[in-house]
């Protein structure tokens, strides 16, 4: 995961400052997107030890597809919404052209590449997953569908072979968490400074 090789495809604001990068944060359901997400906004924004402070910002496409209707409907077979995914990429063409955007989905590959300068896939052991699924209150069938997508490894190959570089982290366990927390933060810092 290193910041210059992704560096070119960052632009430059005003004055030359360069701008936060986007960052896509993909995995199958319950892998820990949102829990990093928010935690990278929280991390970013103090500067502990004198750590440059970074302003981004956490988008949830779940969350933006039901809250702005950008579905086609609710599909009850599979307790999910079928989104539309034209108008999620033209409601979030001019959020992400603002940089500094930490973009959650399970599902990737309608996304231009030029959105984002770093892309993670979270993945977890399927006895974490089956757990945490479980304690969402997802049905059998949902769970069953989760399950077969992560030891398939779905997302990580969607993410695969719609960009150039993906990095893999690992979430399972508290210090999991902290350490892709921490890595993200460092690569996020060292663009910045490049």
């Amino acid at each position: 995961m290193s910041a210059s090789s992704s560096a070119s495809k960052g632009g430059r604001r005003k004055g030359g400052a360069r701008a936060p990068p986007n960052v896509l944060i993909t995995g199958t359901p319950g892998t820990g997107k949102t829990r990093l997400g928010e935690a990278l906004v929280t991390a970013l924004s103090g500067a502990e030890g004198g750590a440059v402070t970074v302003t981004v910002r956490h988008v949830c496409v779940s969350t933006l597809v039901k809250e702005k209707g950008l579905h086609d409907g609710y599909d009850a077979e599979f307790d999910a919404y079928t989104l539309d995914e034209d108008k999620v990429c033209d409601e979030l063409e001019p959020i992400m052209a603002r940089g500094g955007v930490l973009l959650e989905a399970h599902s990737c590959d309608y996304f231009p590449k030029r959105w984002f300068q770093l892309v993670v896939c979270l993945q977890a052991s399927t006895e974490v997953l089956y757990d945490r699924l479980q304690q969402r209150g997802y049905g059998k069938k949902k769970i069953d569908e989760n399950m077969e997508s992560e030891i398939m490894q779905v997302c990580l190959d969607e993410a695969q072979e719609s960009y150039d570089e993906v990095t893999t982290l690992q979430s399972n366990t508290p210090e999991d968490h902290d350490h892709n927390v921490a890595t993200i933060a460092e690569w996020i810092r060292n663009y910045m400074s490049t």
